[in-house]
């Protein structure tokens, strides 16, 4: 089963497992993100498209890290008039591992954010 999704002005076809770089999206490490503009879902029962989303149908991910991509230059030179300018960007962008994707309004099940229980230990056998 594969999903077509729509995050950022760009399309992504992803599958359950999948890791997939988007635009930036708000959120730490283990947290859960869903994604409700699915454009195309493709199982066993055949093949549904939106027009232009699917009602009821959501891809749920879980946010693996967060990264800036390469830097690109862009310099323009104009010759012999002593005129150049050199510029970098780093694109910011989020890692998500697609956990599942779920039809008929399921809502996703909440992942076990990682708790510090050491830590918490650690502080009331201080005092």
């Amino acid at each position: 089963m594969f999903a077509v999704i729509k995050t950022g002005g760009k399309q992504y076809r992803v599958a359950a497992n999948d890791v997939i770089a988007v635009a930036k999206l708000e959120g730490e490490p283990g947290k859960t993100v869903t994604f409700d503009q699915v454009l195309m879902l493709s199982g066993d029962n055949g093949t549904e498209l939106g027009a232009p989303v699917l009602a009821g149908v959501t891809v749920a991910g879980e946010v693996v890290e967060q990264g800036r991509g390469p830097k690109v230059i862009a310099f323009k030179k104009r010759r012999r008039q002593n005129s150049r300018r050199k510029r970098g960007h780093r694109q910011d962008f989020t890692l998500v591992r697609i956990t599942q994707i779920l039809t008929g309004g399921a809502k996703p099940a909440p992942s076990a954010a990682p708790a510090k229980p050491a830590e918490a230990q650690g502080d009331a056998s201080a005092q």
